[in-house]
């Protein structure tokens, strides 16, 4: 078909606004299932304590008729320690960048904010839930808050070669092993040892490998959960064990190959100081801004929790 002619098209113009969509796409995984969980407190201190006891062993002898009795043993309890670890992410954003109409951003400097504290709770949480030591810091080392993984001692299934993190002063992380591929087995075995010792976890949190491998255990018929009228979910994101139920979320931060099994009841996120914007003197035309947290661990009472380590991924 012919063109018109002396028609005026857009390969002749040179004034067209451009389209762009104000909607900005970004798909980086930002979740903090485990960091969204506990519950948090404020402490005034960069090394901050808490106390954990256990009752007496159990027994069920009857007493003479009469008895004369015996003065038990005093329970003490155990004196745990944390420290706060620092995490900061900053934005600089020049002067005529911040004064432009930005598609889709109010400001230059708001949306890189908002960009930046994503970023800042997504390393909060990496730093919470792996298997980090506490370091105590000194002037040319940074403080590391003690991680989820590093406290479970009690309730544990490792491969071979893997040992507990040392419940010392100067605690250190757990030494990975050997891996094996997880089974429905190990997770029993670790949710049974909690019963016995009187954990109620509620909340199991996995890599991706892992938990496709719970939608894939045998059992599953039986921990579907209904999410609406005649629907079945395809996925296990309940999980009906003997001793109770299970939420299993799926993390892109904790370790693939660890399942963590938690009571968030008994464990938090302790601030030193909690999210704060700090603005950073100019030395130019730009503008700087600091978002800075001072955090750590308190795992209450490490039996309350459970992990299932050294996974194949």
């Amino acid at each position: 078909m012919a063109k018109i002619s002396n028609a005026f098209t857009t390969y002749d113009a040179q004034a067209n606004r451009e389209e762009i969509s104000d909607l900005i796409a970004n798909i980086d995984p930002s979740a903090t299932p485990f960091m969204s969980a506990l519950g948090t407190k404020n402490v005034n201190n960069t090394t901050f304590d808490w106390q954990t006891e256990s009752l007496p062993t159990v027994s069920a002898t009857g007493e003479l008729e009469g008895f004369e009795i015996t003065r038990e043993a005093s329970t003490p309890t155990v004196r745990e320690s944390n420290v706060c670890q620092i995490n900061s992410i900053n934005a600089t954003v020049s002067g005529s960048q911040n004064a432009v109409d930005a598609v889709g951003k109010r400001s230059e400097m708001a949306h890189q904010l908002a960009i930046m504290s994503k970023a800042l709770k997504r390393n909060m949480e990496t730093a919470l839930c792996q298997n980090q030591a506490k370091n105590a810091g000194n002037a040319t080392t940074a403080r590391a808050t003690r991680s989820f993984e590093a406290w479970v001692s009690t309730n544990v299934s490792r491969g071979t070669g893997g040992s507990n993190g040392s419940a010392s002063a100067a605690a250190t992380d757990a030494t990975n092993a050997n891996r094996r591929a997880l089974t429905e087995a190990l997770l029993k075995g670790v949710l049974q040892s909690m019963f016995t010792n009187g954990a109620e976890p509620n909340l199991a949190i996995a890599g991706p490998v892992n938990k496709q491998v719970i939608s894939g255990f045998t059992g599953r018929a039986n921990t579907r959960a209904t999410v609406d009228a005649g629907t079945i979910s395809s996925s296990v994101s309940i999980y009906a064990s003997d001793f109770g139920e299970l939420q299993i979320i799926p993390s892109n931060r904790s370790r693939d190959r660890s399942l963590l099994l938690v009571d968030p009841e008994y464990a938090k996120v302790c601030f030193l100081r909690n999210f704060s914007t700090v603005d950073i003197s100019t030395i130019g035309d730009a503008e700087t801004k600091m978002l800075v947290a001072e955090y750590g661990l308190e795992v209450s009472n490490e039996a309350a929790h459970g992990i299932v380590a050294d996974l194949t991924t």
